[in-house]
């Protein structure tokens, strides 16, 4: 699906639900997942295997939006996925960083258009699905254009990125609204949190803290129409955390009716 504006086309995957043929009158949840060449696979497949025994969660579209065609996935999500042009030191010289706001129009203004019209979807329940620096593009959309999801599942988000520049726009927000219409599940390992020498955990960036300041920072504003959930993983790092948190996420914001 091409952007007219960047000229890059995008690969956008699409799972439909089992009943979705046998009932032409109903409207389904969707769920847009960043990162589609492996958070696709994990999320149709552990869908399915949820309901295996009797439904636990309900079913939807599952959207996989993927990287640049002909790009690196490397390459196609620090620049699509981060606020600020500001990378990590550890950065590629040559990384280009800091056109998520250009990426955030194009699922609002090609993407979300494309599926609504294209499939039977419920416009009330679209969801929003990212890890790492995914969930760091959600963290932007959810304090810069919220109402463009219902739902947010934001997964060891990059919080640290730029000096936490995601912490400053939640501050920002805040100061401009009085409510926040949505509903978030915040979730992350255990071992994301900062220990120095115990290989088993993060050596340079502290995700649990950051989390929690996120959580607390949400919690603190009160807002009237916020649904908030967070976890901390036991026993997960920041690679094997995410089918773990898919699959809590979906039972929390997709629970069987």
């Amino acid at each position: 699906m091409p952007d007219p504006i960047s000229k890059r086309g995008y690969q956008v995957f699409v799972a439909l639900p089992p009943s979705y043929a046998a009932q032409p009158q109903r409207r389904y949840p969707v769920l847009y997942a960043t990162d589609a060449d492996y958070a696709f696979p994990i999320i149709r497949q552990l869908a399915r295997r949820l309901n295996v025994e009797g439904p636990q969660v309900e079913e939807f579209i599952l959207i996989g939006l993927s990287y640049g065609k002909g790009e690196n996935g490397g390459v196609s999500r620090q620049r699509d996925y981060t606020p600020t042009p500001n990378g990590p030191s550890t950065a590629s010289p040559n990384a280009v960083h800091g056109q998520a706001q250009a990426y955030q129009q194009y699922l609002r203004d090609q993407v979300k258009p494309f599926v609504n019209a294209q499939y039977r979807a419920d416009p009330a329940k679209a969801i929003f699905l990212g890890h790492s620096y995914g969930a760091l593009l959600g963290t932007q959309i959810l304090f810069t254009e919220p109402g463009l999801f219902s739902s947010y599942i934001l997964g060891s988000p990059s919080l640290w990125y730029d000096k936490r520049h995601a912490l400053k726009l939640e501050a920002s927000y805040a100061k401009k609204n009085q409510d926040l219409n949505a509903k978030v599940y915040l979730y992350v390992g255990e071992y994301e949190a900062l220990r120095k020498g115990d290989r088993r955990y993060n050596q340079t960036v502290d995700m649990v803290a950051d989390n929690r300041a996120l959580e607390a920072a949400l919690q603190s504003r009160k807002y009237p129409s916020l649904t908030l959930k967070s976890a901390v993983l036991n026993d997960e790092d920041h690679l094997t955390v995410a089918p773990r948190g898919f699959m809590q996420a979906m039972k929390y914001l997709l629970p069987a009716r």
